[in-house]
């Protein structure tokens, strides 16, 4: 008779665990898009007040929140989550050590139970100015975390390999941290920066900069994407301050390196002329496609077209130094209208009915892809473009969606529904594969992050600091929506039971039923 009750606690045990899953990667998945098989998500929460003369929250006053950690001023990046430990880019604007003071790029590693502050990767300005590694941007990069690895492109230009438990197995890799995290004083002199138990442990850099001659523009960001032991991101290469100029028109739009060594692979083809071509920027993550049972890596580029790339286990050898990923397909993600007008001349790429490059990460999703055009968000709003391509039919339309404007959104699909978000601040459901149009719901404020689709319904933020949410399905629902303090940039998460959002200024853990824990 005891037996029967154990077997169906172990039933119900199966099902928890079943739903309960990490979230280490923009996407969560390689596919990118942006979709929890995760239960029980909140659609009633309060990310409460701030302490008087404090930036800490008085958890008295949120509901359904397990914690709030303080970011710094300004977040850009999504929280990833692995291993127990969860992962987020930011800025230095609320130091948390006093050796770090000043402008900073800074990822902050967490404790996911608690929030309870581990350690932090601090990098230094590049020293280029605005048109490089604009002011208090901090680490825009989400990081990618592997095993027992993270990967994250910094403000500098680099792809950076971590180890993800810090300093608490000893100095791994690099031993030169010191070296890295100082900084100049106003005489020129450099000063080491021991590292202590609150610092990264990094293992190797590879600097786009000094290795490939890239010129980043404003920010390098970027979303690693790892496969088969190869890292794989866009450069940020892109026009100088005059927006008319291109200082590094030969350096790669793409480069894949060696995920443990940091060695260089491979990189898109020269010519592909995609940096010659560049309207502004090349920011668009890449995301991995099975087609025909084998691996495409898609990258979107700042020339307006979609790559079907094979992956470096089939590069060519160019010379000693340089090999390229074989291009297998490519798609133009821009109507003519957008490029020319009716007498045939090139449109100016900053008008409101012009060119756009891609900045939202393409996503697979039941053998097709799906990506949206756009513009940085200081250029404004203005015409866009959803497009579903088949990789498998040589990169073709299956249908194209031009209701919608600029948009730096990653879509979401499931159950046969696409939806997206743009700049302006709708988000669209569409049929994933006719392109039917079911309802748009506007959120009344400018969209930077990504809808996530979760539980039967849909989390999306925007720059009001407003965060709605919606029921899945052809008919449009609102099921609430929550205030905070601060603006939305990054996309809401959702892993091993737990719903976590970055506003500009704090991390929050929401939970059904959650009550505030103490560290």
């Amino acid at each position: 008779m005891k037996t029967i009750p154990q077997a169906l606690l172990a039933m119900v045990a199966m099902t928890m665990v079943s739903h309960a899953a990490d979230w280490p990667q923009w996407g969560g998945r390689d596919t990118r898009n942006m979709v929890s098989d995760e239960k029980g998500m909140p659609t009633k929460f309060n990310p409460g007040h701030k302490k008087a003369g404090s930036e800490e929250i008085d958890m008295s006053t949120t509901e359904n929140c397990l914690w709030a950690a303080k970011l710094g001023s300004q977040t850009y990046g999504t929280p990833t989550i692995a291993n127990g430990r969860i992962f987020v880019g930011t800025n230095n604007e609320s130091p948390r050590s006093s050796k770090h003071q000043g402008d900073r790029g800074i990822v902050m590693c967490f404790d996911e139970k608690t929030g309870a502050f581990k350690w932090q990767l601090v990098t230094p300005k590049l020293g280029a100015g605005k048109v490089s590694d604009w002011e208090f941007l901090g680490m825009c990069s989400t990081p990618t975390i592997v095993g027992d690895k993270g990967y994250v492109v910094t403000n500098r230009c680099e792809i950076l390999c971590f180890d993800v438990k810090g300093m608490e197995d000893g100095n791994q890799g690099m031993q030169d941290e010191a070296k890295y995290m100082a900084v100049p004083d106003k005489d020129g002199k450099v000063t080491p920066i021991e590292p202590d138990s609150t610092d990264a442990d990094i293992l190797w850099t590879y600097d786009m900069r000094k290795e490939l001659g890239v010129f980043p523009h404003n920010i390098s960001s970027n979303y690693p994407l790892v496969v088969d032991g190869k890292v794989y991101v866009a450069t940020s290469n892109g026009v100088d301050w005059s927006h008319s100029n291109i200082p590094a028109p030969t350096a790669p739009s793409f480069v894949s390196v060696n995920a443990e060594t940091g060695k260089y692979e491979a990189e898109i083809p020269a010519d592909a002329k995609i940096s010659e071509n560049i309207m502004h920027c090349n920011w668009s993550s890449p995301s991995l496609a099975i087609v025909g049972g084998k691996k495409e890596i898609i990258f979107c580029a700042g020339d307006g077209f979609v790559y079907g790339l094979a992956p470096a286990t089939e590069k060519k050898k160019v010379d000693e130094e340089v090999s390229e990923l074989p291009i297998l397909w490519k798609y133009d993600a821009l109507p003519k209208e957008y490029r020319v007008d009716d007498k045939g001349e090139k449109k100016k790429y900053s008008e409101f009915d012009g060119p756009s490059e891609l900045i939202a990460t393409p996503v697979q999703a039941d053998g097709l892809l799906y990506m949206l055009i756009g513009q940085d968000p200081e250029h404004g709003e203005g015409v866009g473009m959803l497009s579903c391509i088949d990789p498998a039919n040589g990169g073709k339309a299956v249908w194209t969606f031009k209701e919608i404007e600029r948009s730096i959104s990653t879509p979401a699909v499931k159950d046969g529904l696409v939806y997206a978000a743009d700049y302006t601040g709708r988000l669209f459901c569409l049929d994933a594969k006719t392109g039917q149009l079911y309802w748009k719901f506007d959120t009344k404020g400018h969209i930077w992050s990504s809808p996530l689709v979760v539980d039967g319904k849909i989390y999306l933020g925007n720059e009001e600091g407003e965060m709605f949410i919606l029921a899945e399905g052809k008919e449009m629902k609102e099921l609430g929506s929550v205030e905070f303090p601060a603006p939305v940039m990054g996309t809401p998460v959702a892993a091993n039971g737990v719903l976590y959002l970055s506003t500009h200024t704090h991390l929050y853990a929401f939970k059904e039923g959650g009550k505030p824990v103490t560290h």
